[in-house]
């Protein structure tokens, strides 16, 4: 008796680690350095809707971990540095942007930790397709407002670091709100997709922002004043 009972558990031990082998190759999970594009907007109606033509190209880095909670699904999270912002560009006359024109560019720079539930598929020997969502939370830590003008062929230029407010996430209190500075804090939801192969992770993601950017308005209720942010990225398994 006692030697059945012994081989019933070595079959068992020997088919739970086949299974789990198994699991790990569908879906392995890990910690990847992640970085590439973003285009950037922010909204300018109550509607949510963005002017495509003031899209910036900026950027995002940093370390994402997937943790696999079943063979087709995972939790991702991690810290990003992430491009935030829009751009303006106008001319005098649209056929000649040499000179009479006014640029600006705004790009906030903010601390991301992601919270996302993924969906994994896979599609071959190493390889996986994936879709998820989840919230975000984001602290803006710099960035730069800069203008470059021309007028008449005299050209100015001016470059000035973006300040925030120090406002309570749990309160919803504004401390040292000014209408030149940005909230702290920034909330939203995102919606991921891609492929996996190998030790690659190569998809987008878009970051659609729940509150207004400017420190001086609490009201959330519309769209307007609020980031969209499109992202392209590439990450690699350590």
């Amino acid at each position: 008796m006692k030697n059945k009972v012994l081989s019933l558990l070595t079959i068992a031990t020997i088919t739970a680690g086949s299974v789990l082998a198994q699991d790990a190759k569908v879906n392995p999970g890990g910690i990847f350095i992640k970085g590439g594009y973003n285009a950037a907007n922010i909204t300018e109606n109550k509607n949510g809707s963005v002017n495509e033509a003031k899209t910036l190209s900026t950027f995002h880095v940093g370390v994402v971990a997937d943790i696999p909670l079943a063979p087709v699904l995972s939790f991702q999270t991690g810290l990003l540095l992430n491009g935030k912002g829009s751009k303006t560009n106008l001319y005098l006359n649209d056929a000649d942007q040499s000179d009479n024109f006014y640029k600006t560019t705004f790009n906030p720079l903010y601390l991301e930790l992601p919270a996302n539930l993924v969906v994994k598929f896979p599609i071959g020997a190493g390889a996986r397709i994936y879709a998820g969502a989840g919230p975000y939370a984001a602290m803006g830590i710099g960035g730069k407002a800069k203008t470059e003008a021309s007028l008449a062929g005299v050209k100015t230029s001016t470059s000035e670091t973006i300040n925030f407010n120090d406002d309570d996430p749990t309160t919803g209190e504004q401390e040292g709100a000014r209408y030149d500075r940005l909230k702290r804090f920034d909330f939203g939801i995102n919606a991921l997709a891609g492929v996996e192969v190998s030790r690659f992770m190569i998809g987008v993601n878009y970051g659609l922002g729940l509150t207004k950017i400017n420190s001086t308005q609490t009201d959330n209720s519309t769209d307007e004043n609020k980031y969209r942010t499109f992202s392209i990225g590439v990450g690699v398994r350590l």
